[in-house]
């Protein structure tokens, strides 16, 4: 899952994105709104982790232009401002949840899952496609009951594909989701992983549609 952070705070922004890349996501990040909506126009995002406290203009601000202009990507508050009317702006704005700095790194992370799955309308936080069981908050993977030990590319791959069982997914909407900002791809990167997947679980779990991209195959 591929987020936009949003914060000008070096040190605590660069400690975030290497704490959220741990936990399997891939951190794009924006130190000023300006920034963020060059991001915003260039890149896909499944949630925007925004602070408020930001130089030029605010992150209240940047909520309500997006909001304004119809962009309704999940947004998540990261601020130290705990103020009542700080939180009613805040949601009010548009935000679609708000946490108070410090946080809890892992209640944020399956924050950021939660609005993630209310974007696309899934309830559980665990997709069962078949034979295939697939947890993003354990970041588990089980194929016909038994565990399937995957690299967190991988994983990535294949929940993008769960995420829309239906979908026709390109090699570059693959490689949008799964590589931030100054990581190398290899040019064949998208293939390597489908292949090591369909060795993983089996040769049907993950189909090709030849010059389009890739889908998940049909319930087994």
């Amino acid at each position: 899952m591929r987020i936009l952070l949003v914060e000008d705070d070096t040190m605590f922004g660069g400690a975030l994105q290497q704490t959220l890349r741990l936990d399997g996501f891939t951190v794009d990040w924006s130190q000023n709104a300006e920034d963020a909506e060059l991001a915003l126009t260039t890149n896909e995002y499944a949630v925007m982790l925004l602070d408020l406290g930001l130089p030029a203009k605010s992150g209240l601000q940047l909520i309500q232009e997006l909001r304004a202009n119809n962009n309704s990507l999940p947004i998540i508050v990261i601020t130290a401002r705990d103020g009542r009317n700080d939180r009613v702006n805040g949601l009010d704005s548009g935000a679609d949840d708000y946490q108070v700095k410090p946080f809890d790194p892992d209640e944020l992370s399956a924050r950021i899952r939660a609005v993630s799955r209310r974007r696309i309308g899934r309830l559980s936080s665990v997709i069962v496609h078949g034979l295939i069981t697939l947890s993003p908050a354990t970041h588990e993977v089980f194929y016909d009951g038994e565990p399937v030990s995957l690299t967190a590319k991988e994983f990535a791959v294949l929940a993008a594909l769960l995420e829309q069982p239906g979908a026709i997914l390109s090699r570059a909407t693959l490689e949008d989701r799964l590589y931030g900002w100054g990581d190398e791809v290899d040019s064949n990167a998208v293939e390597v992983h489908i292949h090591n997947l369909r060795r993983k679980l089996s040769k049907e779990a993950i189909l090709t549609v030849r010059g389009v991209g890739y889908r998940i195959g049909e319930k087994e």
